[in-house]
C-alpha cells in the first residue's frame, strides 16, 4: 500500500492525485494488521565514496534519503539537479551531495581493507569485520559463503519507538504509523538471503524484545521463509532489577532459535550443575590402598561411559589414568593429576545408580569423570548473573576495552550461552553476525575458541551510523556524514572495530593493559582452603535448649545448615547433603567425635567452632586441616583480560566501483580481498599488488591461485602441481568449455570461474 502512495505523489494532476489518495486512505484505514503486512519502497544506500558524475541518483548529505535527485549537469561546484517526483529543478553545491544505490540498481563491490590487528602470528585463523549496509553486505556474502555458514547470530533493531534504527535515513519512532511493518519489510529482505548462507544443519538465533517478537514470529512461520523449521522461544532475564513500566517491572527479551526440523542440533550442557563433582575421591581417605573395593576401571567410548571393571590385583598398576583399548574404549582410573592412586567415591553397587549423571569431561592431562545433576539440552528460561546486560560483562566491559560507554549492548555470556551449544561439536565453524553493533560476537566466539583450542570464524557486519546525540553534535560544528570527523565517530569506526582489535590484542593502542577476568566455558579444578570461623560470644552450656540451637543455625543463614538436623542433645551439626557445605561444633569437648565425623564429608568447606578459648580454637583448627586437607572445586576456568586471544582480525569497508572505470589488470586488486574470504580467508590478507599485474597470482600461504591470463595456462599448472597446498583455484575464462578442460585434473580443489568482464560476477543490489 504504501508503495502505492509513493507512486500516487509521482501523478502531475494535483486533482487526480488528490482523490486517488483520498481513497486509498480510507482503505487503510480498514485494513487490519496480521501477517500481512505493508510493503515499503526499498531502502536507498548513500555511497559516500562513490563520485557523483552527469545521470548520477543522488541525496542530499542531511536529507532523507527517499527524497532523490539526478543530475543533470554540473558546473564547477554547481550541480542542477531534477527531484525524482515532483520535476523540479534544484540547484546544490557538489559537496552537499551523495550518490545513492536503489534497489535493483546493479552495483559493483569491493573490500576496502582499513585496519588489522595479528595476535596470532602462526595460526591462519583471521575474522573479518565489514563496515557496510548489511543488506549489500549479505549479498556479497551470499556468493562467497552460500550453503557454508553454520551459525547466524543476529540482534537487530528492537523498533522500540526511541529512534534506535532507520529506514531511508529516516529515524523510525514511536510516532511513524507504520514502524512495525517498516521493520518487518526491513528485517524480510534479509532474511530471504540469510536462508541460503546456512548449511543444511546451520541454525540461526535472533535476540529480541516484547516489541517485535510476535510479529518477527509470524514472518519467520511465513511460506518462503523458514516454516519448515523448528523454532525455539527462550527467554533470557538480562536486567535482573527489571525496567519500570506502569505496571510491570520488566526484566527479561528473548532468543529465537530457528533449528533444521526434528534434528538435535544443540549439544547437551551442563549448565544446571554449577559445580560439577569430581567423581574420583580427593583429601583424606582418598587412597586406593584405604579402599581396595573403590579402584577399579571405568569403560568410556565416544563420550559415554559404557561399563565398569573389576577391582585388579594389589600388585596391579595401570600406566596412567586412561588406557586405551581396542574399539576405541578408553579405561579411567581414579588417578591425579600427579600419578597417585586414588578411589572412586562409589562402590561397584552404588556407581551402576550413578550412570546416567556421570559426565565425562577431557582435561589437559585426558579424559576425567564428573557427577552432574543431568546432561540436558539448554532450557528455555536463562537467568544467571553474568547474563546482566548492565553488569561487568555488559555496559561495563564495553567501556573497560574501548574506553567509552555504548548503550544498550549484550552482555558477553549471553552471546557465549547463546551459539556455545551450537559450536561446541563445531570447532571449525564458521560464524556470522550482520547487526554486529558493539561486536560483542566475534568476542564471544574468540572466548569459546580460548576455552576449548577451537578454531572457529567469524565475520560481522555493521554500518557505521553516528547515534542520533552524536550526528547533532557533528553538525552543530559543521560537519556532514561521509567527512572523516564524522565517519570517526560511527559505531563501526569507534566501537566496533577497537573493542576487537583491544580485546584480542588484551591492550589498547595506547598501551593501557585490559583489566579484568574472562569467565571460560569449560570447567577447572581448584584446590581451596577450609575456613573455620571461632565463635567467642558463646558457649555450650548457652545452647541447652533446641529452640536456642534452632536460633544459632538461624542466625548462621538458612542455606547453611538444615534445621532439620538440629536435635536438643546435638553435639555437634554436620549436614549429610551435600547442597549444605556447613558444620558446627557446638561442644568442644565433642571435638574428636566431631572430626572423625568429618572425615570423607568433602562437602563441608566452612566450620564453625564455639569456644571462648583462643588457644583450643587453633588447636581444632589445626585438626581439621590435618585429617580433612584442602578441598577441590571444579568452577569455570579465568584468565586475564590482558592476555587477548590468539586469534587475528581484519576490518574491510565494504566500496563499489566504476564499471566504466575497471578494466582487467589495473583494478584487479581492488577485488582481490574478495576472492582471498571466498578462498577461507586463510592467512594473512595478500595485500595491495603491483599495478603492472602478472597473468597469474601463486598464494600458497593463502592456500589459493589465480589464473588472470589462460593463455599462460601451462605455466598455472605448473606451479600448482609444486604447491598441493593450494585449495582455491580461480581461472578467469569466458570459455566455460575451456574452464572445464583446464580443472578436469583439480579434483582435490574449490574451483571457480570468473568472467573477462570480470566485475560481473560479483555484481549486487538487482532486486532479487
Amino acid at each position: 500500500m504504501t508503495i502505492l502512495q509513493d507512486l500516487i505523489h509521482q501523478i502531475d494532476d494535483p486533482a487526480l492525485r488528490e482523490r486517488i489518495l483520498k481513497e486509498t486512505d480510507k482503505l487503510i484505514k480498514q485494513k487490519k494488521f496480521g501477517l500481512v503486512f505493508e510493503e515499503h519502497l526499498p531502502e536507498c544506500t548513500p555511497l559516500y565514496d562513490t563520485p557523483i558524475r552527469v545521470g548520477a541518483i543522488v541525496s542530499l548529505k542531511t536529507g532523507y534519503v527517499k527524497d532523490i535527485y539526478t543530475v543533470l549537469k554540473i558546473d564547477g561546484e554547481e550541480v542542477l539537479c531534477d527531484q525524482r517526483e515532483t520535476h523540479e529543478q534544484k540547484i546544490f553545491q557538489l559537496d552537499d551531495l551523495v550518490a545513492i544505490a536503489q534497489f535493483g540498481q546493479p552495483i559493483y563491490p569491493t573490500l576496502k581493507p582499513i585496519d588489522y590487528v595479528k595476535n596470532a602470528p602462526d595460526s591462519n585463523l583471521w575474522h573479518t569485520l565489514i563496515e557496510a549496509d548489511n543488506y549489500h553486505a549479505l549479498q556479497l556474502l551470499e556468493y562467497l559463503y552460500a550453503g557454508k555458514v553454520d551459525c547466524i547470530y543476529i540482534d537487530p533493531p528492537y523498533n522500540t519507538g526511541a529512534k534506535d534504527w532507520k529506514y531511508n535515513n529516516d529515524y523510525v519512532d514511536s510516532s511513524d504509523a507504520y514502524r512495525h511493518s517498516k521493520w518487518l519489510s526491513f528485517m524480510e529482505k534479509r532474511l530471504k538471503i540469510v536462508r541460503k548462507l546456512l548449511k543444511p544443519d546451520g541454525i540461526i538465533a535472533i535476540a529480541i524484545d516484547k516489541n517485535e517478537v510476535a510479529h518477527l514470529m509470524c514472518l519467520l512461520e511465513a511460506p518462503g521463509m523458514f516454516s519448515e523449521y523448528d523454532m525455539t522461544l527462550v527467554t533470557v532475564v538480562h536486567n535482573p532489577r527489571g525496567n519500570i513500566t506502569t505496571n510491570f517491572a520488566e526484566t527479561n527479551e528473548y532468543v529465537i532459535y530457528i533449528t533444521p526440523k526434528g534434528i538435535r542440533s544443540l549439544s547437551r550442557t551442563l549448565y544446571d550443575n554449577e559445580n560439577p563433582r569430581k567423581l574420583r575421591r580427593w583429601g583424606h581417605y582418598s587412597l586406593r590402598i584405604e579402599r581396595k573395593s573403590m579402584f577399579y576401571p571405568i569403560y568410556v567410548k565416544n563420550g559415554q561411559v559404557i561399563g565398569i571393571g573389576d577391582q585388579p590385583e594389589d600388585d596391579f598398576h595401570p600406566t596412567g589414568r586412561n588406557v586405551q583399548c581396542a574399539d576405541d574404549v578408553v579405561e579411567i582410573w581414579p588417578i591425579d593429576q600427579d600419578g597417585v592412586e586414588r578411589r572412586w567415591n562409589y562402590s561397584h553397587e552404588k556407581i551402576r545408580e550413578q550412570f546416567d549423571r556421570i559426565v565425562v569431561l577431557p582435561k589437559e592431562d585426558g579424559l576425567d569423570l564428573f557427577l552432574a545433576s543431568e546432561l540436558s539440552p539448554p532450557k528455555t528460561v536463562w537467568i544467571s548473573p553474568e547474563l546482566d546486560a548492565g553488569g561487568i560483562y555488559g555496559n561495563s566491559l564495553v567501556e573497560k576495552i574501548v574506553g567509552e560507554k555504548f548503550p544498550y549492548p549484550k552482555s558477553l555470556y549471553t552471546v557465549v550461552r547463546s551459539i556455545e551449544p551450537v559450536l561446541r561439536e563445531r570447532k571449525d565453524a564458521l560464524i556470522i553476525d550482520f547487526f554486529a553493533g558493539s561486536g560483542t560476537t566475534l568476542h564471544a566466539v574468540n572466548l569459546i575458541n580460548k576455552s576449548d583450542d577451537g578454531h572457529r570464524r567469524c565475520i560481522m557486519v555493521t554500518n557505521n551510523e553516528c547515534s542520533e546525540e552524536e550526528a547533532k553534535l557533528l553538525a552543530a560544528k559543521g560537519h556532514k556524514p561521509g567527512e572523516p570527523e564524522w565517519e570517526e565517530r560511527g559505531i563501526c569506526r569507534s566501537i566496533t572495530w577497537p573493542r576487537t582489535k583491544f580485546s584480542i590484542a588484551g591492550q589498547r593502542d595506547d598501551g593501557y593493559l585490559l583489566d579484568g577476568e574472562y569467565l571460560g566455558t569449560q570447567f577447572a579444578e581448584k584446590t581451596k582452603n577450609r575456613v573455620c570461623f571461632q565463635i567467642a560470644f558463646s558457649t555450650y552450656e548457652q545452647f541447652d535448649t533446641l529452640s536456642k540451637k534452632k536460633q544459632l543455625v538461624a542466625m548462621l543463614g538458612k542455606d547453611k545448615i538444615p534445621q532439620s538436623i538440629v536435635k536438643a542433645d546435638s553435639r555437634f551439626l554436620i549436614p549429610d547433603n551435600s547442597k549444605y557445605n556447613t558444620a558446627v561444633l557446638l561442644d568442644v569437648s565433642a571435638a574428636n567425635e566431631f572430626l572423625e565425623s568429618l572425615v570423607g564429608c568433602d562437602h563441608i568447606h566452612y566450620i564453625y567452632i564455639i569456644t571462648q578459648n583462643a588457644m583450643q580454637f587453633k588447636s581444632i583448627k589445626k585438626n581439621v586441616q590435618d585429617r580433612l586437607g584442602d578441598y577441590i572445586v571444579t568452577e569455570y576456568e579465568k584468565w586475564p583480560m590482558s592476555l587477548g586471544f590468539s586469534a587475528n582480525a581484519i576490518f574491510f569497508k565494504l566500496d563499489f566501483l566504476d564499471k566504466d572505470a575497471v578494466y582487467l589488470g589495473r583494478q584487479f586488486k581492488e577485488l582481490l580481498p574478495v576472492l582471498w574470504l571466498k578462498g577461507g580467508a586463510v592467512g594473512e590478507y595478500p595485500g595491495f599488488i603491483e599495478e603492472d599485474m602478472k597473468y597469474m597470482m601463486i598464494l600458497p600461504e593463502n592456500k589459493m591461485a589465480i589464473l588472470l591470463d589462460e593463455v599462460y595456462y601451462s605455466e598455472f599448472d605448473m606451479e600448482l602441481e609444486k604447491h598441493p597446498e593450494i585449495k582455491t583455484v580461480f581461472i578467469i575464462t569466458d570459455s566455460e568449455s575451456a574452464y572445464r578442460e583446464m580443472t578436469r585434473t583439480y579434483d582435490d580443489k574449490d574451483c571457480y570461474q570468473l568472467y573477462r568482464d570480470y566485475l560481473d560476477n560479483f555484481r549486487i543490489n538487482i532486486g532479487r
